[in-house]
């Protein structure tokens, strides 16, 4: 192939690898900082017409020269689509700030007048809430104006939902028990099911015939798909998750984290001051 003149090839190069790549790239920019792009675009117009076959040469070699532009492309995208998610659930949040906080069918752990919230989504036989659970009582043992929403949220199978039902009934029935038999499910060293959810109910001195009963009536399952009803609307797939102020916090990440973004809601109204 002929030798090309970059000084030509190169505006209609980079306008044509524009299409969505470019405009994400250059709109997630400060808008001072943005290049004028109608300007290379009329320089680009103004070059002899190149074929198809030379524009895609170009185009490659280009690339191949320069990867590290689709990285800043990639990841111009990436963070633009996460400030977007961030928007969504900011504002989800907003909309559902009752049902989320102050909803009276959940349980709470620590301080249920607390300054302060956490609502946590969570799931029995997850292996990363269970290592989290140190995590949420460290926290409520060092800030007394603590209050822990719990979210139950039976994603990880048949047993799960088993378990949480018996939890919800258990709750229901001897709420001052609750938090022993949650952290003793969350805390058990097997698999949470009927069976072993049962049995810490009846452990802590609850009536297995009762728990049974109170399981069969409808609202145990309506509150579980109330619950999977928010979280879809907040973007939450997995747990554990959590909501502190206007953000919604995916993963184990850690008591400094979340106490971090606590102590930032307490100050100024936002996990980030």
């Amino acid at each position: 192939m002929p030798s090309l003149d970059w000084k030509l090839i190169a505006p209609v190069a980079v306008v044509a690898i524009g299409g969505l790549a470019f405009a994400t790239y250059f709109t997630a920019q400060p808008a001072a900082e943005q290049p004028q792009v109608e300007a290379v675009v009329e320089v680009a117009e103004a070059q002899p017409a190149l074929d198809k076959a030379q524009i895609n040469a170009a185009i490659r070699e280009y690339l191949l020269e320069n990867p590290e532009v689709m990285i800043e492309v990639q990841d111009a995208l990436q963070e633009k689509q996460l400030a977007a998610q961030r928007e969504d659930q900011a504002k989800a949040i907003e909309d559902q700030k009752t049902a989320i906080f102050d909803s009276m069918a959940d349980p709470v752990l620590g301080n249920a007048d607390g300054s302060a919230t956490v609502v946590e989504f969570f799931d029995y036989n997850c292996g990363f809430c269970k290592r989290a659970m140190a995590d949420m009582v460290s926290m409520m043992e060092s800030d007394s104006e603590l209050k822990f929403v719990l979210k139950e949220f039976p994603i990880l199978g048949p047993d799960s939902e088993a378990a949480h039902h018996v939890a919800l009934a258990f709750h229901d029935l001897y709420p001052e028990q609750y938090p022993q038999f949650h952290l003793r499910l969350l805390g058990f060293d097997g698999r949470a099911s009927d069976e072993s959810a049962m049995r810490i109910a009846t452990e802590l001195g609850g009536d297995e015939a009762e728990i049974r009963t109170r399981m069969e009536d409808p609202s145990i399952g309506e509150r579980i798909r109330a619950t999977y009803a928010l979280a879809n609307e907040l973007g939450i797939t997995g747990t554990p998750a959590y909501v502190v102020g206007d953000e919604v916090v995916s993963g184990a990440l850690g008591e400094s984290v979340l106490a971090t973004k606590v102590a930032n809601v307490r100050e100024c109204g936002s996990t980030v001051c």
